[in-house]
């Protein structure tokens, strides 16, 4: 867990701390969001990705450790099953903070934390698709020895080239036949005025 920030903790002490902690990330994996104080919001967010972080790995030794801090059963299964499935792809960032203005009553600022559940964004997943698709053919390009690949493309260029010449000579006849055919009839309206 990270070093908590100097001064006075959350409610007064440490064990009190520790206790608001856990129960406001059994909260957020409970009800997905949670409307809470933006200090709150903020020292909840490390602990929560932590517990996160426990239930991607989802063996029984990290199950056992999130059960030492959040004592409801039904959360930790939602937390293990649910959550840690939704957020499977990502690397980080499960929370997020919206700050939402200032409380009716004190003043205090209010935000709303929220677990992202969304799946990474499209880009990311294309970027990813062809980093794997170029290391597929990356391999296979060197497969083929290069004496092989030298032999094939000598014993296509002869036949690329016998292939085109037939074409040439025909385009080549045709192309002085087209140059005559716009001559005569600027030779007949000639004859005709």
């Amino acid at each position: 867990m990270p070093t908590p920030t100097k001064g006075p903790r959350l409610g007064g002490g440490p064990a009190h701390e520790r206790l608001m902690l856990a129960n406001l990330a059994a909260s957020l994996f409970e009800h997905k969001r949670i409307t809470t104080t933006v200090t709150k919001a903020k020292r909840l967010k490390p602990y929560a990705e932590r517990l996160v972080t426990f239930a991607k790995r989802g063996d029984l030794a990290s199950r056992r450790r999130v059960l030492g801090l959040i004592s409801n059963k039904g959360v930790v299964h939602e937390l293990f099953t649910d959550i840690a499935q939704a957020v499977e792809n990502r690397d980080g960032g499960y929370t997020r903070i919206t700050k939402i203005g200032n409380r009716k009553g004190d003043n205090a600022p209010m935000a709303v934390i929220e677990l992202v559940l969304e799946p990474v964004s499209a880009k990311q997943a294309v970027v990813a698709e062809a980093t794997q698709a170029a290391a597929k053919a990356a391999p296979a390009a060197e497969e083929a020895p290069e004496a092989e690949v030298a032999e094939t493309e000598a014993a296509e260029a002869p036949a690329a080239e016998e292939a085109l010449a037939p074409e040439t000579a025909a385009a080549a006849e045709e192309a002085p036949a087209a140059e005559e055919a716009p001559e005569a009839p600027a030779a007949e309206e000639k004859d005709a005025k």
